[in-house]
């Protein structure tokens, strides 16, 4: 009898914990002026990373938005940008990002200074015809997209070519202007189909596994969890996901005021939940949420054991 109140008051537990999907609200906006922030990434240290499309500048934060730096602008050397549209953060600080119209990925440790490059003009293995979101995976792969050539690429993380997938189409695996993407913690791979209005997933190495529909997908970020944030530009609402693409909910709306969203284009979030960045892009801000429900978290099972004794 024991045994089954112990299982019954663990199942019971774990219902409560995950019964409801987080919600948030939100906090504030970041100390700075920005020109189309395009994505956000979020460091080991929870430094927050945006790409600042219109000034040509990555610009760097403490979590709750105080500015620490800025590195960049306008040009074609190392070091500078033309519209740098996506960056990512790996574990050991090291920044990417996708400098669009240079058609190159570049690289720098975690105050801006330069590290390499990667990539240039044209159809082949390694080439761009502009670079749009990059993330890492965590075998240490870095997938970028490449927007006009409707497919991702994947490299180590110094940029010798492992592999790509994707064409031109409305089929499973074929894209129509792929925006950004995101790793799982699994390895499994979320791309931005803007066009067809969907997002699709992928193996690692690119083998289709499923997609659904958004109106028109742009930012995106996906938790530890799985959980799959998505800016939807229709709505210009956050919404949110299970990893296979089960509704969960949303936040934001069309407008101008603290909350809403002129076209959510970039999203990190914390690895727990916890909070998400929002790139509000026409509105040339980042907007900050926090989760008002957060999960709570069961008893040990020593310690439901405990409740019986």
């Amino acid at each position: 009898m024991k045994k089954v109140l112990v299982i019954a008051a663990v199942t019971a537990l774990a219902a409560a914990a995950w019964a409801s999907p987080p919600q948030y609200k939100v906090v504030a906006t970041f100390d700075s002026n920005f020109w189309w922030p395009h994505d956000a990434a979020i460091a080991p240290n929870e430094n927050v990373y945006i790409g600042d499309h219109g000034f040509h500048l990555i610009q760097y934060f403490t979590p709750t938005g105080s500015f620490l730096g800025s590195w960049g602008g306008l040009g074609s050397g190392p070091g500078s940008f033309n519209f740098p549209l996506g960056v990512c953060v790996a574990p050991n600080a090291i920044v990417y990002v996708a400098d669009t119209m240079n058609y190159r990925v570049q690289y720098f440790n975690a105050t801006g200074s330069y590290l390499g490059q990667w990539g240039s003009e044209g159809t082949g293995n390694g080439q761009f015809k502009y670079t749009a979101g990059i993330a890492r995976g965590p075998n240490g792969n870095v997938y970028v997209v490449g927007q006009i050539n409707d497919r991702v690429q994947y490299f180590t993380s110094t940029g010798s070519f492992l592999g790509k997938w994707g064409e031109f189409g409305t089929g499973n695996g074929q894209f129509d202007r792929p925006f950004h993407v995101a790793v799982r913690r699994n390895g499994d791979v979320y791309v931005t189909d803007i066009d067809n209005g969907r997002i699709q997933y992928f193996t690692s190495t690119g083998s289709f596994l499923n997609k659904w529909d958004v109106g028109v997908p742009l930012g995106l970020d996906v938790a530890a969890d799985g959980t799959v944030f998505v800016g939807n530009g229709v709505t210009d609402c956050v919404e949110y996901y299970t990893a296979a693409g089960s509704f969960l909910d949303s936040f934001g709306g069309s407008g101008w005021g603290l909350g809403s969203f002129n076209v959510p284009g970039g999203i990190a979030v914390t690895s727990d939940l916890r909070r998400v960045y929002v790139a509000d892009y026409f509105n040339d801000r980042i907007q900050y949420f926090d989760q008002t429900n957060p999960a709570v978290v069961p008893a040990s099972l020593g310690k439901v054991k405990a409740l019986f004794r």
